[in-house]
């Protein structure tokens, strides 16, 4: 992907607040925690190849995590397990993962930019959900990155105790191998046990 369509984001909402980027990964995900970031970076942090996670490779990914870390002032990434998936619903367990984020930073900031459209907290923060946030703004992208790396990592280690479901490739996606591997082995303790695991039709569709 050529560096001109990646050096877009933009570097704040608010340049006289210390703002945070939030975003999180893995709510599709059929098994394994969601995981969310929090990131605050300077304000005249750039680099030419930060973009949302979903635009990058592994390898763009892998390479962007430590700058990002270095030159923060400050990140946190924080997890909401599958069995609170199943107790509290995926949306609910993403909102929490978020929060639990912000509250491990180190510095407490003063503005949250949150990606997607459904948040809420009980910091006594100001906020402001972004529908493709991490497309729009340096913050966020990071976060998302550090999210998905995060995580990535999480389900690489448990396709070692669990290799039959390949999630060092599919990172416990819905994808056709998983599914085939659910119906053929069953689920595991770390499967969201309230997702529709077997991609089966509703009966109240």
């Amino acid at each position: 992907m050529p560096l001109k369509e990646l050096n877009t984001l933009k570097p704040y909402y608010n340049k006289d607040l210390t703002e945070c980027g939030i975003d999180e990964a893995g709510r599709g995900c059929l098994a394994g925690s969601v995981y969310a970031a929090a990131v605050i970076l300077p304000n005249d942090f750039s680099h030419p190849l930060l973009n949302d996670s979903k635009q990058l490779t592994d390898k763009q990914r892998r390479m962007l995590r430590p700058v990002i870390e270095e030159n923060a002032l400050a990140f946190a990434v924080a997890e909401v397990t599958n069995e609170e998936i199943d107790k509290i619903n995926i949306l609910e367990a993403s909102i929490l993962a978020m929060n639990r984020a912000v509250k491990q930073l180190k510095i407490t900031p003063e503005f949250l930019l949150i990606d997607g459209n459904r948040f809420h907290t009980d910091l006594k923060i100001p906020f402001k959900t972004i529908v493709k946030g991490d497309a729009t703004f340096m913050s966020i992208a990071a976060a998302s990155i550090l999210a998905k790396t995060y995580r990535d990592d999480a389900m690489i280690k448990l396709s070692e105790q669990f290799p039959q479901y390949n999630w060092q490739k599919n990172k416990g996606y819905p994808t056709k191998d998983h599914r085939e591997a659910i119906k053929q082995f069953g689920i595991t303790e770390f499967h969201r046990k309230t997702f529709n695991l077997l991609g089966e039709p509703s009966l109240f569709d």
